[in-house]
């Protein structure tokens, strides 16, 4: 069985949790035997892992016809794709596309990113995804996320393949209701088109179901999961501290309710001072989170650390003493299961996706700050709490696995090809 996936992120090269996701459940898959994957990005990198899938960049996608040498063509992508993929994506070419600024290679270019043209690169993506389609063999089609709902329907559109759409958010959630009717759109079409909708949890289902009126029979919900850590991020080294560290990780945005963060640390700091409260990330809302931290006169134990990747991530769990999820409205949150991979107790809102399935956690709701600053307090004052979360979320966390969450979707996509 042969996979077309779309999706917008990829590792190393990751902005927010889709790329891990979209990562972890490729390597899941894989791991459950014959299957065999196409993963096309905006603009890969060249450094991402090839073991689980082949990696096609839209980036080097011809759209316009060149008459370029072989040469040529590996000094400028032969890192991130094999020359004779050009060629062949190349003899694809379905429509006269010359209106469309490209290359010397005849290729759309791509930020990778989520620039301010985002709509217009949404769109040039679906018309690489014709060329793609056209080359690939493959029986099913597969779109992570509202941004490649429209190449995974020009695909479909193409070869009549079932069509699955992964939705890992939905604007409902990243807008606190107040909805882009243009994204709205988007998704809405995708989930029309779409054979069957995966969701990352049953919270995300119903808003698809309720929200956008869609069919329950048609949407199944496949929660998220993690990989085995390493030994070299296990055992990172860390600064020796005096203080507790408690730690927000994540998109500094209204969707993940950092003012509660704030409000809450607040609270503690009133009760107990050898602790430091830290907020890991970037977004639209930091400024006004760095205000905030200022009026409640807790600057000077409250810290930015900026966006942090890869190893950074595990070296903050790991000096840690507490992590915190205050999401008002989370899909899934892959974080916390990060956090319990790396023994950090942990407390999230009930209104996220990943409180379905951990039991070994703290669950608040994301606007009670009492009830959250209690639980920060108590974590860090009692022992006992803490050493019972962090042992036996290491025990939880351990049974979580990507590979599972694989043999699902392959169910999906059998079901589908019949």
């Amino acid at each position: 069985m042969k996979a077309l996936m779309f999706g917008w992120e990829f590792p190393p090269h990751i902005l927010g949790g889709l790329g891990t996701a979209s990562f972890g459940l490729t390597k899941g898959m894989i791991e459950n035997g014959g299957l065999d994957i196409t993963f096309v990005i905006p603009k890969p990198q060249g450094d991402e892992p090839k073991e689980y899938a082949r990696i096609i960049g839209a980036n080097c996608t011809p759209v316009v016809w060149r008459d370029v040498d072989y040469g040529y063509v590996e000094h400028r992508i032969g890192n991130v794709m094999h020359p004779e993929m050009y060629y062949s994506l190349r003899d694809h070419i379905y429509s006269d596309f010359g209106y469309i600024g490209t290359n010397d290679l005849g290729c759309i270019e791509f930020s990778g990113r989520y620039p301010d043209n985002l709509l217009e690169e949404i769109n040039n993506y679906s018309i690489v995804a014709g060329v793609i389609a056209r080359t690939i063999d493959f029986d099913v089609i597969h779109s992570h996320d509202w941004l490649t709902y429209p190449a995974g329907i020009h695909a479909k559109q193409l070869t009549g393949k079932p069509f699955v759409i992964h939705v890992h958010a939905t604007d409902f959630d990243r807008s606190r209701g107040n909805v882009n009717p243009t994204v709205f759109s988007i998704e809405k079409d995708g989930m029309n088109q779409a054979d069957h909708i995966i969701t990352v949890s049953d919270l995300t289902r119903r808003t698809v179901i309720d929200k956008y009126r869609i069919s329950p029979d048609k949407v199944t919900t496949v929660h998220n999961a993690v990989e085995p850590l390493s030994p070299e991020l296990l055992n990172v080294e860390v600064p020796p501290k005096h203080d507790k560290v408690v730690t927000f990780l994540g998109r500094i945005t209204m969707q993940k309710g950092p003012e509660y963060f704030v409000e809450a640390a607040a609270q503690v700091l009133q009760k107990m001072h050898n602790v430091q409260f830290v907020m890991a990330g970037g977004g639209d809302m930091m400024e006004k989170m760095i205000r905030l931290a200022a009026r409640r006169h807790i600057a000077d134990r409250f810290h930015f650390a900026g966006f942090l990747k890869g190893k950074e991530v595990y070296e903050m769990l790991k000096a840690s003493d507490v992590y915190i999820m205050p999401s008002v409205s989370e899909p899934f949150g892959i974080s916390p299961l990060e956090a319990m991979q790396m023994g950090v107790p942990s407390i999230i809102s009930k209104q996220s996706g990943c409180a379905e399935i951990l039991q070994n956690v703290i669950k608040v709701d994301y606007w009670d700050t009492n009830a959250m600053a209690d639980a920060i307090y108590s974590i860090l004052n009692y022992p006992a709490m803490y050493n019972e979360l962090r042992e036996h979320g290491l025990a939880e966390v351990d049974q979580i696995r990507w590979k599972k969450a694989g043999a699902k979707v392959l169910d999906i996509y059998r079901r589908l090809i019949g």
